[in-house]
């Protein structure tokens, strides 16, 4: 299938409804008293809940399915190690057997291990998705946020946007779908900061599907007297798709300036989606690999001081063994795409800095749930301690290549340090702790090393 049709009738049309950027004016309360160290900070979710043990502890079957005792790294663009050779189940074509190799930028410079620096074992503080995310862009414990609830405690944009004097285009937040209170994210409930200070939100995989095409990609203002009929339509579509969040379409501001970049930046994906020439991984079979590839053109248009993508394919692990080592080996790949786009980019490379995470992990003893394969699924939930285990791959100037920092049952950090590491790269490090919002065992990687 040609890559246009491949975006028009399958990923890129699965959803049902239109998730457009929230556009937000900028703002300053007070001077950043911190020094800024990096231009640009890349926080990469790799969530969907990621057991430690397929994941860094790259035992690929070991270890979890009865009778195949097959290790091996299956994220070999962001970690070091060998790839297995036995039973190999999670790559393209019938059954998986054909792993996707390395991007050639990896097999010159190294895995992005190589390049920086993995907290090997790392706490999470929660054992669910939602909360897991909380926890990361809050740096909080999110006991008690309900879903369809906005964060009770401020977020990183945020607390960017209010102390760092960052611009509404600065801060960017895209996610891979608006399920699951996912557009709730880019902004607090918290009276102090809110909508003013947050961040723009895309769900790409939504907003450029066929309905989305079919309302906005010809951009077209029609007549308020002969033309009501599509008025109308349009104006139901985005009620309905938005009563659900609050209805806050209407309330969103913005300058004037960066109205017309985002305004124009939409018009371009659309383009870029009908022509086939969006930058996606060369293997972009997943929802999670093409929200990658319009988080790399919101780099490339945008150049942001922050940006935040989330990734979730793995949670298939709850019913599919398989589609879960697919999906965390498609996750890799779509991560080293976009490291490699940055390190090709003439104002992001050098001076880009990339910090991958899970929300959570997973169970240590499977369910009773066979795949295609008969390998057993693994749930998460707080019961078992496996689904605290996360760790963290940081890379960029701001650290260390070649660290490996803590070891299997000896946790460095937890993953509330993600959000204070960001605060410390862009200068508000002081200002986000004396806000007295954040866990207080919280602490930048940094001062972790």
């Amino acid at each position: 299938m040609k890559r246009r049709e491949f975006l028009k009738k399958t990923a890129l049309t699965t959803a049902g409804a239109l998730a457009a950027p929230y556009i937000l004016p900028s703002g300053r309360l007070f001077a950043p008293t911190g020094m800024r160290s990096s231009s640009h900070v890349v926080l990469v979710m790799f969530a969907g809940g990621v057991r430690h043990q397929e994941s860094v502890g790259m035992q690929y079957l070991e270890g979890s399915q009865i009778g195949d005792p097959y290790p091996g790294n299956i994220m070999y663009n962001m970690l070091t190690g060998e790839a297995p050779t036995m039973k190999i189940a999670y790559g393209t074509g019938e059954g998986g057997i054909n792993p996707i190799p390395q991007l050639d930028y990896f097999t010159n410079n190294g895995s992005l291990q190589q390049q920086g620096t993995l907290f090997r074992e790392v706490a999470a503080l929660s054992s669910g998705h939602f909360g897991g995310l909380n926890t990361i862009i809050q740096g909080a414990d999110a006991a008690g946020q309900g879903l369809k609830q906005r964060p009770i405690n401020p977020t990183i944009f945020e607390y960017l946007r209010r102390h760092g004097g960052y611009k509404a285009t600065d801060t960017w937040f895209v996610g891979n779908g608006i399920d699951g209170s996912m557009p709730l994210l880019n902004y607090s409930g918290n009276p102090d900061y809110g909508m003013k200070y947050g961040a723009n939100f895309l769900a790409p995989t939504v907003t450029f599907n066929q309905p989305g095409f079919d309302h906005f990609s010809n951009s077209k203002v029609y007549h308020p007297e002969n033309e009501l009929s599509p008025m109308y339509a349009l104006k139901a579509f985005l009620d309905n798709t938005f009563s659900q969040y609050g209805g806050a379409m209407g309330s969103l501001g913005n300058t004037e300036e960066e109205k017309q970049q985002v305004k124009a930046f939409i018009k371009l994906m659309y383009e870029k989606v009908q022509n086939g020439t969006i930058m996606l991984p060369p293997v972009y079979d997943t929802g999670d690999a093409i929200t990658v590839g319009f988080a790399a053109e919101v780099l490339s248009e945008f150049k942001p001081a922050f940006l935040c993508v989330n990734l979730s394919a793995v949670d298939v692990c709850h019913s599919n063994f398989t589609g879960y080592v697919k999906a965390m080996h498609r996750a890799d790949h779509s991560v080293g795409f976009l490291w490699d786009v940055i390190q090709n980019h003439p104002d992001l490379a050098g001076n880009t800095d990339i910090i991958c995470i899970p929300e959570c992990g997973r169970n240590s003893s499977p369910n009773s749930i066979v795949d295609e394969n008969t390998w057993k699924a693994y749930d998460h939930n707080g019961d078992d301690p496996n689904s605290y285990r996360i760790w963290s791959l940081l890379a960029g100037p701001s650290f260390p290549t070649g660290l490996s920092v803590g070891s299997e049952g000896n946790a460095v950090g937890q993953v509330t340090d993600a959000m204070l590491t960001v605060a410390d790269l862009l200068g508000i490090k002081n200002e986000v702790i004396n806000a007295g919002y954040i866990d207080p065992n919280s602490m930048s990687f940094i001062d972790n090393l």
